[in-house]
């Protein structure tokens, strides 16, 4: 199906499944601890274990390696290096190599796995390795790197500023002006899951269960990677334990298992230990960001700059925290730079909302101090500069953009009249209380997803895409859709979902998913449905699809009764013509935050949340919100803990486990409330749907901050807002 002109009235318009807040559908099975994970598939019979030996380098290359005592340790089955590999291929998605040696690109990469009858054995026998490094100098500190990066794309190839009008110019000239630096550190996915594999090989055929967002680029390139072809190639991720973008890519545990698996000749487990899901794998990188904003008296922005360096290893990209200033705000002039760093950590790369959750945190404080220099309110600053069209390019105008709407409500809803605009001026009891607010925006990206759907005699309809589930609710949402399109109660409905011998979906990831993959199952009923009309001897064009019968003018006839000489199956794939082109697809909203901080110990507590999201038509309401108060909570621990810590001497994230990386628990986390505004976008896809999962972390973290600095008049640009950048800067104690 090709969707190139706007949806019209279809069958999803009824609302009878789609759009109810129902109970996820894998919610039993996860909680009674009967849903399969990648490490736990009883497929593969006796299985051994694989324990990854990680280089104690940054960067450098070993002398010798000597695993003489591992291979005679007991209970050692095999031994695979870099040597007994031989030559890897380079998957499209992984900057660094995932089998390291001799050469060692950074801290914990793998240089071999061993394989043992027991995990016991495995890392027992691991530790008996014993390696000759050749150290050599490393890059680690972006402050430094950063003095010579260069300018470049969203793709880290070399390129311009991008500049519209006359930016230097209007900046100057302005009247009143902003210059500040922003910082935001290095994060880790910190997902519960770890990254697990099980690899078995049938002859030259490989079986691998992974917990993966992506079934197919994974598929890809793992095949590229063992110089396999794709179509020996079985994938499997039916369950995913949280990603958050870190589980978009192949990681060493799937490479490590397949080797593993076909050195020792039996099925092998793998799974990374907390210290390499830190090290060995990726991470959001660390920005430094420049944002320039010059206005007349009145708050109308007339320039706008924002300019962001961060890190990664050669050939990688930047953290294009950028990307939402080119949109949210109007101005005539304005710039944008990206800057890359060579790096010598881990691999950076996507964690949820790459690019505009670090831009966001920057970006909505500069708009907070902004506001303040013209003694604007912040919400009516915000207003003032919205925009319907893109501003670099104004004949493309939004399909839906309600942000006005976003920041007036949730104002009303928060009470947003009591905010003192003096800072550190509220007190309750020994508390310091302020009110803070940002915008929330994230660009919707359509793909191309593909479902096959089957009716059964008996009336069950049965679904099968390769989209994954990584806690987001898409067996739900999916089964949602196909009930609603065939006319059937959800629990007529089955969804199967992350096998690689299903149809190619657009996977998980990039707050793309929802949106695409219903669109997908959407397509494919509509195959069905003609099909059923067809073996019933309806029009398909008028067949009415309801309570589990099929009407056509006098007609009807049980759904079931089209399958009953043998299923029916209907497949096919959402397409996308230029309406992404013709118009800007965003979704936008607002957060507001209450904080307090201690007057005494400086320790701050959040009071209360509220975000406000336009996201177009939401699917599961349920689902939604959870989505969206754990993108909240996400946004808290980037505000207040989160932190990769760099040792700058060796090269490594020192706080590489979930002792010493903090991220919120119930106890910081307050009452959260959503607000959902009725939105059906008519341009992103037959479901009007967009995506939702990550609009709800962008502007978090700048809501926290000027929630802050409203309750401190202490005001804090470098993340995350630990109390030690204020303790000193409170009001006086009275």
């Amino acid at each position: 199906m090709k969707f190139d002109t706007p949806a019209q009235t279809n069958p999803i318009d009824k609302m009878v499944v789609v759009g109810r807040a129902v109970d996820r559908i894998d919610g039993p099975l996860k909680t009674t601890g009967t849903a399969t994970y990648a490490y736990e598939h009883r497929e593969a019979v006796n299985p051994a274990y694989g324990w990854v030996i990680g280089s104690a380098i940054a960067k450098g290359s070993f002398r010798w390696l000597n695993l003489n005592e591992v291979r005679a340790a007991p209970g050692v089955i095999a031994v695979v290096t870099a040597q007994e590999a031989g030559p890897l291929g380079k998957g499209d998605f992984n900057t660094a190599k995932l089998l390291g040696g001799p050469d060692v690109d950074h801290y914990h990469q793998a240089i071999g796995v061993v394989v043992a009858e027991t995990l016991e054995q495995a890392r027992a026998a691991a530790a008996l390795a014993r390696v000759e490094y050749a150290r050599a100098e490393g890059q680690f500190d972006l402050v430094k790197a950063l003095d010579t990066a260069a300018v470049v794309g969203d793709n880290g190839k070399p390129a311009s500023p991008e500049i519209v009008g006359t930016f230097d110019a209007a900046f100057a000239a302005a009247p009143v002006k902003l210059d500040a630096e922003y910082t935001t550190p290095d994060h880790s996915h910190a997902m519960m899951e770890p990254f697990a594999s099980i690899a078995v090989w049938n002859g030259d055929e490989l079986t691998v269960w992974t917990s993966h967002q992506l079934i197919d680029w994974g598929r890809s390139d793992l095949a590229k990677m063992l110089n396999i072809p794709k179509d020996k190639v079985r994938f499997l991720s039916p369950y995913i334990g949280g990603g958050f973008g870190g589980k978009l890519w192949v990681r060493a545990d799937a490479v490590l298992a397949a080797l593993g698996a076909k050195a020792a000749g039996r099925a092998v487990k793998v799974a990374l230990p907390r210290p390499f899901m830190m090290n060995n794998s990726t991470h959001r990188p660390a920005t430094r960001q420049r944002i320039r904003i010059g206005a007349r008296q009145d708050g109308t922005i007339t320039a706008i700059g924002h300019e962001s360096g961060s890190g990664d290893l050669p050939g990688g990209s930047p953290e294009t925290a950028t990307g939402q200033t080119k949109l949210l705000y109007a101005g005539a002039n304005r710039l944008t730079a990206l800057r890359l760093a060579v790096l010598d950590l881990p691999e950076g790369n996507a964690m949820r909302a790459p690019g505009e959750a670090p831009g966001m945190m920057a970006l909505e404080i500069a708009m907070d101090e902004m506001a303040e220099k013209l003694g604007m309110d912040p919400v009516a600053f915000r207003i003032k500069n919205d925009t319907q069209v893109d501003p670099a390019r104004p004949e493309r105008r939004f399909s839906q953009r309600q942000l006005v709407r976003c920041l007036t409500e949730g104002a009303e809803r928060f009470v947003w009249s009591r905010r003192n605009p003096k800072p550190g001026q509220t007190r309750d009891g020994r508390w310091l209380t302020g009110l803070g607010v940002a915008a929330a925006f994230r660009n919707h990206m359509s793909g191309t997803s593909a479902a096959r759907v089957h009716l059964d005699a008996d009336g069950k309809v049965a679904v099968e895409t390769d989209m994954t589930d990584i806690g987001t609710g898409s067996y739900t949402i999916i089964a949602q859709t196909a009930a609603e399109m065939m006319g059937v109660p959800l629990d007529a409905v089955t969804v199967k979902l992350g096998s690689s011998e299903f149809p190619v979906s657009v996977g998980s990831g990039g707050q793309w998913g929802a949106a695409n993959s219903t669109a997908g199952v959407y397509a494919a009923c509509v195959r069905l449905r003609e099909a059923i009309a067809q073996k019933l001897g309806f029009d398909p064009a008028s067949a009415l699809f309801e309570g589990g019968f099929v009407r056509s003018g006098n007609r009807s006839a049980r759904l079931g009764e089209a399958a009953a000489q043998g299923r029916l199956t209907g497949e096919d794939k959402i397409e996308y013509g230029t309406l992404g082109k013709t118009w800007q697809l965003s979704t936008f909203g607002a957060h507001f935050v209450e904080v307090g901080v201690d007057a005494y110990t400086g320790v701050t507590r959040l009071r209360r949340m509220l975000a406000v999201c336009a996201a177009g038509r939401i699917i599961n309401p349920k689902s939604a919100r959870s989505q969206v108060i754990g993108a909240m909570t996400m946004g808290v621990g980037s505000a207040l803990m989160e932190e990769l810590v760099v040792d700058k001497r060796f090269g490594f994230f020192v706080n590489h486990d979930l002792a010493s990386y903090e991220v919120p628990v119930h106890a910081d986390i307050p009452h959260q409330d959503v607000i959902f505004l009725d939105e059906a976008d008519d341009k992103a896809n037959p479901m009007k749907a967009k995506g939702v999962g990550e609009l709800g972390l962008c502007g978090v973290g700048a809501a926290v901050a000027n929630a802050i600095y409203n309750a401190t008049g202490v005001r804090i640009r470098d993340y995350p807002l630990t109390l030690d950048k204020y303790l000193d800067k409170l009001p006086p104690l009275v």
